[in-house]
């Protein structure tokens, strides 16, 4: 199963990548693909909307803090409408 979650990227400041990985693997663990980006300090988020949508459609499961910055960004209204 593949679930989408963030990984750890900063060392001294928390950045964080949000990717594509095997539930298996560990956070640090090597992800499937990289789809997006989140910096909670300064209160950034790039994230890569057809990715996403692709493994959403495929089953991939959202954690929750993933699930909240999808929400944020309306991410689930565009996977309704197609």
């Amino acid at each position: 199963m593949v679930k989408l979650r963030l990984k750890r990227c900063g060392r001294k400041q928390a950045v964080y990548r949000i990717v594509a990985i095997d539930v298996r693997s560990r956070r640090e663990g090597r992800d499937l693909r990289k789809v997006g980006f989140y910096d909670p300090i300064k209160n950034q988020t790039y994230l890569n909307v057809p990715a996403i949508l692709y493994f959403l459609e495929k089953g991939a499961q959202p954690t929750g803090t993933v699930h909240d910055i999808l929400k944020k960004a309306e991410i689930f209204k565009e996977l309704r409408s197609n």
